[in-house]
């Protein structure tokens, strides 16, 4: 195998990008997008959910029938679906992508869910699902009674025979690692976690596989990266910067980036004071702004957690950072904050330093 080779397939299996990134007006976008992220050698797409035009059941399948090798990923709450809904949903999207789907949970934020009047996606109720969508896979009838109601009789009565889709759980904090390392296939770190995060996290995680009898290695860690490779300022710091406002100002989620990189949480004190986010009353930023909107607010933010937490710069410079993530213990990235139509000299670089590397 060349270098240019095996540049090429160690981009394939280590890296994918998010499709429709942020908030969405035309969600056929994403089918293009998905197309360019195979064409320039990403080896996987991600679909996070949003209910409006961003559905990744619909997408999911439709990205399916486009492409022909990229892994597909759509996230999910659990509780926003029935359990053989979700559990059907992914055993068709195995039989349509010939195996590419991978399914991820996240538990969204708390004051979302209650605003929507949804259960909260709790540990418990999120484990149950995990067991009932596993069980009905491999073909069991599930008779359950728990936290997520009474089901007498579930069963898929047509069932793909390929293998399962991985389960994939979103994750910041040293609970919801553990979780992950107990009951999942993988774990999604969160944007703004650094290297060191990624090292700490990773830790956790396998301990916490060990523990439960697993093969601590069994379970991957996907790591969200923000990338913004060779953009002019002002949409480098919206990007970055504004986006970087929407996770930190959360009480909670901000918290516990901050905690797992050992960062300073008197900067979330001043994030959160700010006239913009002091009068959103507890509503998410980014449902009230665009990331431009704030960028103002993201001058409060040392430029070391930028540098530590995302990757910006050139092409070169980015995929250089990049590296320091799988260094840590990342066994796949996720690109995110820029569209694949953007990426074709960030991959390039990327196949040149993990071929070097490979070398």
């Amino acid at each position: 195998m060349t270098v240019e080779e095996a540049g090429a397939a160690a981009l394939f299996e280590k890296f994918g990008t998010y499709i429709l990134p942020g908030r969405v007006s035309d969600p056929r976008r994403g089918i293009e997008e998905a197309l360019e992220a195979e064409r320039i050698g990403l080896g996987a797409v991600w679909i996070s959910e949003r209910f409006a035009l961003k559905e990744p059941a619909v997408l999911a399948g439709a990205v399916s029938e486009a492409t022909s090798r990229i892994r597909i990923s759509g996230t999910m709450y659990a509780t926003m679906r029935h359990p053989i809904v979700t559990a059907s949903v992914a055993n068709m999207m195995q039989a349509m992508s010939g195996d590419r789907f991978r399914l991820m949970f996240a538990r969204a934020v708390p004051a979302y869910m209650k605003m929507l009047g949804a259960p909260a996606i709790t540990m418990e109720r999120l484990a149950d699902v995990i067991s009932i969508v596993r069980r009905l896979w491999a073909g069991e009838t599930v008779d359950y009674e728990g936290v997520m109601g009474k089901f007498p009789m579930l069963k898929l009565t047509d069932r793909h025979e390929g293998p399962p889709p991985p389960i994939i759980f979103t994750a910041i904090g040293p609970k919801s690692l553990e979780f992950a390392g107990e009951h999942c296939d993988g774990v999604l770190l969160h944007p703004f976690v650094s290297a060191q995060g990624v090292a700490n996290s990773m830790k956790i995680v396998r301990e916490a596989a060990e523990k439960a009898g697993r093969d601590p290695m069994s379970v991957r860690i996907y790591h969200n990266i923000i990338v913004a490779p060779d953009l002019p300022k002002d949409e480098e710091e919206a990007v970055v910067g504004g986006r970087a406002i929407t996770y930190f100002e959360l009480p909670g989620f901000g918290d516990l980036i901050v905690d797992i990189n050992g960062w300073d949480k008197k900067v979330l004190e001043a994030i959160r004071a700010h006239p913009k986010i002091a009068g959103l009353n507890g509503k998410p930023a980014d449902q009230a702004y665009t990331r431009q909107e704030l960028v103002d607010v993201s001058r409060l933010i040392p430029q070391a957690w930028l540098d530590e937490g995302a990757a910006v710069g050139t092409a070169a410079q980015c995929a250089t950072k990049l590296m320091d993530f799988l260094d840590a213990g990342a066994d796949e990235i996720l690109l995110h904050g820029s569209a694949p139509k953007d990426m074709g000299p960030l991959t390039t670089e990327l196949k040149r330093v993990l071929g070097a590397r490979a070398g």
